[in-house]
Order: C-alpha cells, then structure tokens, then sequence
C-alpha cells in the first residue's frame, strides 16, 4: 500500500502526541496549550468565516482570536482531536498543492510545537520526507523571512551541499540545517530550531532581530 501524504502523516502524529500528552500540556505557541493549539486547527479548517482571519493584520486577526478562544472553551479537547484526526474537510484542504505546500507546514511545525514544549527532542526524519521539506523551505521562505531588512539571506542543507537565496543583498547571512530545522527557524521558532547563523556580524545581527514567520 502506497504511504499516506506527508501531510496526513503529520497530522495523525500531531493527534496520537496531543491524545497522548492531554489538553492542559504547553506548547511553543505563547499562552497556548494543547487544547488551544487543537481549536487553531479546527478554526483554521472549518470555520468559513473566521479561518482566513488567522492570516490577516488587525481586526481581523482579533476576531479569527477570539473565535479560537471560544472554540477552545465551548468544544472538549477530545471532539477537537477527532475533528483533526477525521482529515481535512471538502473543498480548498483537500487541493494537492495546499496539501504539499502549506498543509504540510502547518502540521509540521504544530507537531514540533508540541514536541519540543514538553522535552520531546527533534525527530530522525524519513530522506523523502525531508526532501518534501526543502522544497517547502524553497517555496515558503521568501514570503516567511519578507520583514527582514539591511542583509541579504542565503539557505544550506548540508547534508546534500544544496543551496539557495532567499534573499539578495550585502552583508548576507546564512542558515544552515536539516530542512525541517529550517522550516522551523522560517516560521519563528528560532530557539528551538537547530540551525546554524553564520555571517557578518552585521547581517547576523539582522536576522535574529527580525520577526519571522506568518
């Protein structure tokens, strides 16, 4: 039988750790739990209204937040987990390149999230896998790293001597990694992603100022 997509594989190993470690657990998300990470979930594959929200500035965030906190509150953390377990509904979810590109994102770094707030330490990645991952580190980190000013960035997976340029311009930085590290890094989870900065110091200090992720 063929494997499941990476993303659907993500997701039912995000479900089995947030059935395993329960509703009240921390995760790298400030202020959130297990429970609240599951209701972002939910929100941002079922609610119509609200899910697009999570991605917009301002008001529109504030109202995607607060209808996560009362999904959180109002739904038990089990009927959220089967919600995520059940797959992604009919529709824009179930379109191959959201699955590959940002579904596998999603449930990627929301895996790591939970992992590595409760002392679970980085996975040993299946090749393919990985590889699915650089393709995502190349698609994804332009638009992720987009508030970075005064240095240029370049992006190096070592174990393969692959490069890329996310971004041009001098002093230039480099980060180095496994794919899933640096996707992790991208979407701002900078102290937990073990990946190497290297650089001027001018460009280095740069990077690590910025905000990144979404």
């Amino acid at each position: 039988m063929a494997e499941p997509p990476f993303d659907a594989q993500e997701r039912l190993g995000l479900c089995v750790l947030l059935a395993e470690l329960g509703p009240f657990v921390p995760t790298l998300l400030e202020g959130w739990t297990a429970n609240d990470l599951a209701a972002h979930i939910v929100l941002r594959e079922r609610d119509l209204i609200a899910g697009p929200c999570i991605v917009l500035p301002g008001a529109f965030q504030r109202f995607a937040e607060r209808r996560r906190a009362r999904l959180a509150e109002s739904k038990d953390f089990a009927s959220l987990v089967t919600r995520i377990r059940s797959g992604p509904p009919l529709g824009f979810f179930r379109i191959g390149w959201v699955r590959s590109v940002p579904n596998l994102n999603e449930f990627f770094v929301h895996h790591e999230d939970l992992r590595r707030a409760n002392e679970l330490g980085p996975r040993a990645l299946a090749p393919v896998l990985e590889a699915a991952l650089w393709r995502n580190v190349r698609r994804s980190s332009r638009y992720l790293t987009r508030r970075l000013r005064d240095a240029g960035l370049d992006m190096e997976w070592p174990a393969t001597g692959e490069r890329m340029t996310v971004r041009p311009g001098e002093p230039r930085a480099r980060l180095s990694g496994p794919p899933g590290e640096l996707l992790l890094y991208v979407f701002g989870r900078r102290t937990v992603a073990q990946v190497e900065v290297s650089g001027s110091p001018e460009a280095v200090a740069a990077v690590q100022r910025t905000h990144l992720g979404m």
